[in-house]
């Protein structure tokens, strides 16, 4: 018996765990097996299904290899147009304005020496109330036949718009909506407003620095991570707007469209049809699920463009700063 065989005592050696121990690599994947399992049955899988799926006419019940066909009638589909136009209308508006609302209201709360959390509970509630009921409500406050807004605005002389009826109005509307639940963007931009050291603020003071000095050159720079946090979770929200402009659209048309017939998406005239709308018709209502597939990888792929450029935007800044 050879002495590589041998134990302190004289038995044989864990030679299978020895030689275990010295094989890292087979050690982290172990460790890393559960996010592993995980991202290929929920990420990876999903993903080359999708990618597979586009290439074919898929009803759910039947497979037909069509090539390019779904992408080319991709390019062709004017309604699949509309709705990015609208989906990037609020992605440019929307997003901008909650980050700015909700540090705007943040900041004011950080300015109240008295009532600081019942302007946060009154900030935040909204945002606690589910979707579908918040934008009922919502469509209700603001009809002009029945709502109390419109009333109260008619009483002190001024005119309402149709929010949710005008094409022109409607995502202005849903604008609305989504400022009047900022609440979850308020709670984060307030801690982290509420994290700023205070003497930076009492050294600019002594320098004769203003309040909005202040803000530029002090607050926004140090809560800098912050802001990037909310534009990129925002962006990727609001493309995947869906859920408040389905609702909105059809509670508004009172389940039918102008003629009568069938509730068609994005009323009034298509103004509220977002992308996920979109997709979720075709997948769902009209069971082409190898179309539903190709806007699926497009907004996935738009998805990641919009993140890597807002991350590469605001590492650029904190490199020049």
């Amino acid at each position: 018996m050879t002495t590589t065989t041998l134990g302190r005592r004289g038995g044989a050696a864990p030679v299978r765990a020895r030689s275990f121990r010295h094989r890292p690599g087979v050690v982290a994947l172990l460790y890393l097996s559960p996010w592993l399992v995980g991202f290929g049955l929920f990420f990876a899988y999903p993903l080359l299904a999708t990618v597979y799926f586009s290439f074919q006419r898929y009803d759910l019940f039947s497979l037909e290899p069509v090539g390019l066909l779904n992408y080319r009638y991709f390019l062709q589909d004017e309604a699949a147009w509309t709705s990015i136009r609208n989906t990037l209308w609020l992605v440019a508006v929307m997003v901008p304005l909650r980050v700015a609302f909700g540090l705007g209201v943040a900041q004011l709360v950080t300015r109240l020496k008295a009532g600081a959390g019942f302007f946060r509970t009154v900030f935040y509630l909204p945002s606690l109330v589910p979707l579908v009921a918040g934008t009922l409500g919502f469509v209700y406050l603001l009809n002009p036949g029945t709502g109390p807004v419109p009333a109260l605005l008619s009483a002190v002389g001024l005119p309402s718009p149709d929010w949710f009826g005008d094409p022109a109005w409607a995502k202005p509307g849903l604008t609305l909506l989504a400022l009047w639940s900022v609440g979850d963007l308020m709670v984060i931009f307030l801690a982290a407003l509420l994290d700023v050291p205070r003497q930076l603020y009492e050294a600019a003071a002594l320098d004769g620095a203003g309040a909005w000095q202040q803000f530029f050159h002090i607050t926004l720079p140090v809560i800098r991570p912050v802001l990037m946090f909310a534009a990129i979770t925002g962006v990727i929200q609001t493309l995947q707007y869906f859920t408040q402009a389905m609702v909105a659209a059809r509670v508004a048309s009172g389940g039918t469209d102008s003629a009568g017939s069938v509730f068609v998406p994005g009323y009034p005239d298509q103004s509220t049809l977002t992308f996920p709308e979109w997709l979720f018709h075709q997948g769902f209502r009209d069971f082409a699920m190898g179309y539903a597939c190709v806007l699926a990888l497009i907004l996935f792929a738009v998805s990641m463009v919009f993140t890597l450029f807002l991350l590469r935007q605001f590492r650029g800044v904190e490199e020049e700063s």
